[in-house]
């Protein structure tokens, strides 16, 4: 498998992927869309800081690419939809670089309110004018902050050690999160009206593209300084120069801006605006902290395991993942039995979750049932990012159910599925942490093993079948490594499970299907 890094991503975070002897790793230089486009088909992997553009192009041009990393937390140069459409899962390092933005926007609020460049500037002019750089203490002032997460709560607690009064705004989190972070949650407008200093964490969304443009500075006391130290194109910068000029914003500090580099832009030309190259991640350790994190996931995507921190699919915590973890393959394996037991056109998968999983979350496992599912019915590739997504584009729908029941198991996932024709049903369970099992198939108890090739032999409970069905297997050489019956009374339906160490012959299917009794045979791979 080749990885190709993009970008001058630190070369010592590199080493998760230069340790796995699977993975080549590439180092790419400054390339254009169209050089990408030639030389992406043979990767497996990529890792990009903010200068190279994913574009659609790139990916529809990538047949072996399964994943793309993000060493820092933005991906707006990364095509996410046309991402999500190839089955190309992304990945970020959100907590790397936490530290490194929340001190940069602590420096910035300290730069403008003591203007620390302006007086810089004139005494290397050789200019010595105590007077004309008078500032404003930060204690007792209140500091808004747009976006509570990772950044945002992080600047509170410096804030806080400022003697800074915080409020905040973020329209995902609850009033007892904000109160347990000594945060006062407020509206945006009210917000506006009350900060002295506003400083932005937000992402760069539809919804967030220049959120604070004229009609939000005018809600502003006059004499508000502003930060931005998130992502470019949050703040209308023409709005905003506007309001510096006027003198409503005595002061702003931007570290990103909508077009970058950007060197030409009017706000630069005022005294009263600093601006950095969008430094924010550009510390040793922030560096360092997001190519190692980037680099694991990476690793992650392209050995088969769950990832963490997936931009195109919902995230997983770390302890959610601990507990999920177990699951996932047997998860994957009943929907992939489910794909060769069912006959007509799938309309529906509902799984139900009995037991333990009262207090899980099950959505990952939900979808590596549908991964299973679809992985041997399509053509295109499927995976944990668009299984969900291709199943809706086929009209599947998908539903998922914890009824608390243990049904004899600790733990119990099943899963139906319903056909034009007919439903399926089947569960399975862990015996300690990795042992999978089947247990259940329409009904009939077994305890199978899923793994490797089986065979599904439905057939009516009497003498002399199963006999011809192991003679018929044994003339081509196959072992039987397992054989499972259930029966839910003698004499009627029954069926037959057996584990085989080889694929057995079309022909021989088909003498098996022959038998007296016999109903039906399936050969499954899993």
């Amino acid at each position: 498998m080749k990885v190709l890094v993009m970008d001058g991503v630190s070369e010592a975070g590199l080493a998760p992927l230069r340790q796995n002897s699977d993975i080549e790793v590439v180092i790419g230089k400054k390339m254009t869309e169209d050089e990408l486009v030639e030389v992406i088909p043979q990767y497996d992997g990529m890792i990009v800081r903010s200068a190279t553009k994913v574009t659609a192009r790139v990916l529809e041009a990538a047949d072996r690419l399964k994943v793309v990393g993000r060493a820092g937390v933005g991906v707006d140069n990364i095509d996410l939809e046309a991402s999500t459409r190839k089955g190309v899962l992304v990945v970020n390092a959100p907590d790397g670089n936490t530290i490194a933005a929340t001190e940069h926007t602590i420096a910035m609020m300290l730069a403008l309110a003591r203007n620390v460049p302006q007086a810089v500037a004139k005494m290397k002019e050789g200019i010595w004018d105590k007077k004309a750089f008078l500032g404003v203490e930060l204690r007792g002032k209140t500091l808004g902050i747009v976006g509570l997460g990772r950044i945002g709560s992080s600047v509170a607690t410096r804030a806080h050690a400022l003697e800074m009064d915080v409020i905040g705004y973020d329209p995902f989190i609850t009033e007892e999160k904000a109160s347990s972070m000594a945060i006062e949650l407020v509206s945006l407008e009210d917000l506006y009206r009350r900060a002295d200093f506003i400083t932005v964490h937000m992402p760069k969304t539809k919804e967030t593209y220049r959120m604070i443009n004229d009609k939000a500075i005018s809600f502003m006391k006059k004499g508000v300084c502003i930060i931005n130290c998130a992502r470019g194109g949050i703040i209308d910068e023409e709005a905003l120069y506007r309001a510096m000029e006027e003198g409503k914003v005595a002061g702003a500090a931007l570290d990103v801006f909508e077009k970058e580099p950007n060197t030409e832009s009017p706000l630069l030309k005022l005294p009263n605006f600093i601006a950095t190259p969008h430094l924010g991640a550009s510390t040793k350790e922030a560096q360092l902290n997001v190519a190692v994190d980037v680099s694991e996931e990476i690793v992650s995507a392209l050995t088969g395991n769950m990832v963490k921190n997936t931009v195109n699919i919902p995230s997983i915590s770390p302890n959610t993942l601990a507990v999920v973890k177990p699951y996932l393959g047997l998860a994957e394996k009943l929907g992939r039995f489910q794909a060769h037991l069912a006959a007509g056109r799938i309309n529906k998968v509902e799984v139900i979750y009995s037991g333990d999983f009262a207090k899980q979350e099950v959505a990952p496992i939900t979808t590596a049932v549908i991964k299973g599912l679809l992985d041997p019915i399509l053509q295109e590739a499927v995976n944990f990012v668009n299984a969900p997504m291709l199943a809706k584009s086929r009209g599947i729908q998908v539903l998922s159910a914890v009824d608390g029941m243990n049904e004899g198991y600790s733990s119990l996932i099943t899963v139906k599925v319903y056909s034009n024709k007919e439903e399926k049903t089947i569960s399975g369970t862990l015996f300690g942490e990795n042992d999978p099992r089947i247990v259940l198939i329409d009904g009939y108890r077994v305890d199978a093993v899923p793994n490797g090739y089986m065979l599904y032999v439905p057939h009516i409970d009497r003498p002399r079948i199963i006999g011809p069905v192991g003679t018929l297997i044994g003339d081509h050489n196959i072992n039987i490594a397992t054989m499972q019956v259930g029966r839910k009374q003698i004499g009627g339906k029954a069926i037959m499970l057996l584990s085989v160490d080889g694929e057995v012959p079309e022909e021989t299917l088909k003498k098996i299907a022959e038998l007296e009794g016999v109903q039906d045979v399936k050969l499954i791979k899993l």
